[in-house]
C-alpha cells in the first residue's frame, strides 16, 4: 500500500490578500445608502414649513430639499423610498444632561456607572461608560429622542460629558461629540425646604463661602497649569484646559439667584469662553444678566412643584416664556427622579412649555436646535437643512402632544432605525398568544 505523504503547502501571498480585502471594502464604501422621504409635513427648525416635503438623504447627510409637488423624481434610483403622507417630519430630539446610558436600573448599583468617588474628577469621562445598547435607551429612542448628552454626577466636578447618539455598536460607534464639556456642582446657598411631610425650614448654608473658595481654588491651579509651558503631567488639570481656550463648555449646575449671580462673576473672572447655567431654577429673575453675558441654561424639568411654597404653582411651566422673552438662549432637560426613562417625555414637557407661552416653533427649538446650540454641534444637527445629518423623525401627529404622538420612522445619521422596542415586542407577543388563545 503506497504511504501517501503530507499534502504540499501552498502559499499565501498576504499582500495579495490584503489588495483583496481592501478593494472589497473600497466597492462597499462606493454605493452609500440613498434614501428617499417624501409628501411629509416639513418642520424644519430653521426655514419654512414644507407640506408636501421631498428629502433627499445620501451616506447620511440631507443633499436635498424640495417639494414633492413641484418636483418629479424616480424612485428606482433610490435604495430606500420612504411614504410619510399625513405625517409630520421633525429633527431628531435631543436629552442634555442625562444619565440615559449610564444607568439601566436605579435601584441596582452594578448598573449605575455616572457616579465616581472623589469631588474634584474633570477626567472622569462619560464617553467610554456609555452602554449603547441599554434596554432604556432604546425606548426611549422609538419615541424620538435621537441624541443624548451623557452626563456624570456626584461631587463638586462630576466629570466630562460627551454627546452620543441613542444607539449604536459600542461607545465608539455612538459618539457624536467627545468631552463636549464638564460638569461644576456649584455649592448650596441654602438648606431644608420641601414639600413632603414636615419641610425643614429652609436656613443659609454656613460653609457657602467656604465652598465657593475651595472650587476657586482648584480652578486658579488649573489656570496656573494651563499657563505653564513647562508644566509637569496631571490627569486631573489636563482635563481642564480646553474649559480655558473655549474647546470645552463648563456647566456650572446651579438654581438660585445667589449661586446663579456668583457663576456669572466667577465666570467672568477666570475668563471662560463658553459657560451654561444647568437648573436655573430662579434664572428668570437675572434673564438680563444672562443675556447680556451670553449664558444659555439648561432648565430644569418642567412638570414639578415650585421650589418655593410662595412662589406660583405653575411658575415651572411658564419659566421657557419669561427667558424666551429676556433673549435668554435656552433649553429643557429632564433632571430629576427616574430621569433615564422618563426623558421619553422631552417632547411633552416642550408641549407643556407651548401650552404656557411659547410659540409651537420655539418650543421645537426648546428639544431639538436650541440644545445643540448650546452643545457645539448646532453644525451638523438639531434642524432639517441641506449638508446637515440626516437625523429625523416621523410621527403621525404633534409630537408635542402625548395623544398625538406616534414615531413610524426613524432616521439616525442616515441609517433606519427599527421604531420597535422590547416593550412593545413582549406587548405584541402576548397579545398573539392570548388573542389566539381566547378564539
Amino acid at each position: 500500500m503506497e504511504k501517501k505523504g503530507p499534502k504540499p503547502k501552498i502559499p499565501i501571498d498576504m499582500k495579495l490578500v490584503l489588495s483583496f480585502f481592501v478593494g472589497f471594502l473600497g466597492c462597499l464604501s462606493i454605493h452609500s445608502q440613498r434614501i428617499l422621504l417624501v409628501n411629509g409635513h416639513l418642520h424644519p427648525i430653521v426655514g419654512n414649513e414644507i407640506s408636501f416635503s421631498l428629502i433627499e438623504i445620501e451616506d447620511g447627510e440631507i443633499i436635498g430639499i424640495k417639494n414633492a409637488l413641484s418636483e418629479n423624481y424616480d424612485p428606482t434610483l433610490w435604495d430606500t423610498v420612504i411614504d410619510a403622507s399625513g405625517q409630520h417630519i421633525y429633527p431628531g430630539l435631543v436629552a442634555p444632561n442625562s444619565t440615559l446610558g449610564l444607568t439601566e436600573i436605579d435601584a441596582v448599583r452594578a448598573s449605575i456607572d455616572f457616579r465616581e468617588v472623589g469631588e474634584f474628577n474633570p477626567h472622569v469621562r462619560s464617553q467610554i461608560a456609555f452602554n449603547a445598547e441599554s434596554k432604556v435607551l432604546q425606548t426611549v429612542k422609538t419615541n424620538g429622542v435621537l441624541l443624548v448628552q451623557a452626563t456624570p454626577r456626584g461631587g463638586i466636578i462630576s466629570g466630562t460629558s460627551s454627546v452620543m447618539k441613542s444607539g449604536g455598536w459600542n461607545w465608539e460607534d455612538a459618539t457624536l461629540q467627545k468631552d463636549d464639556g464638564i460638569h461644576v456642582h456649584w455649592p448650596a446657598t441654602l438648606y431644608g425646604g420641601g414639600w413632603w411631610l414636615d419641610p425643614v425650614e429652609r436656613k443659609n448654608q454656613g460653609h457657602y463661602l467656604a465652598d465657593v473658595q475651595k472650587l476657586r481654588d482648584f480652578f486658579q491651579l488649573a489656570k496656573g497649569y494651563s499657563e505653564n509651558k513647562k508644566r509637569v503631567f496631571d490627569q486631573r488639570l489636563e482635563a481642564m484646559l480646553d474649559c480655558f481656550s473655549g474647546n470645552k463648555r463648563v456647566y456650572f449646575h446651579a438654581n438660585d439667584i445667589q449661586q446663579i449671580s456668583d457663576v456669572i462673576a466667577f465666570s467672568e473672572a477666570f475668563g471662560l469662553p463658553f459657560p451654561v447655567i444647568v437648573g436655573g431654577e430662579e434664572a428668570y429673575l437675572l434673564g438680563k444678566r444672562l443675556a447680556d453675558s451670553k449664558i444659555p441654561v439648561m432648565l430644569n424639568r418642567l412638570h414639578r412643584l415650585p421650589e418655593r411654597e410662595e412662589d406660583p404653582t405653575d411658575l415651572p411651566y411658564r419659566l421657557p416664556s419669561m427667558l424666551k422673552e429676556q433673549g435668554v438662549l435656552f433649553c429643557l432637560q429632564n433632571t430629576g427622579d427616574m430621569e433615564a426613562m422618563n426623558a421619553r417625555n422631552i417632547p411633552f414637557l416642550a408641549g407643556t412649555a407651548m401650552a404656557y407661552g411659547l410659540t409651537e416653533l420655539e418650543a421645537l427649538k426648546s428639544i431639538t436646535l436650541w440644545p445643540c446650540q448650546i452643545m457645539g454641534i448646532d453644525h451638523r444637527f438639531g434642524s432639517i437643512e441641506v449638508g446637515k445629518s440626516a437625523t429625523l423623525i416621523v410621527s403621525k401627529g404633534s409630537i408635542l402632544d402625548m395623544k398625538s404622538h406616534q414615531i413610524t420612522t426613524i432616521i439616525l445619521d442616515g441609517k433606519v432605525e427599527s421604531t420597535l422596542n422590547f416593550q412593545e415586542e413582549n406587548y405584541l407577543k402576548y397579545q398573539k398568544k392570548y388573542l389566539q388563545k381566547n378564539k
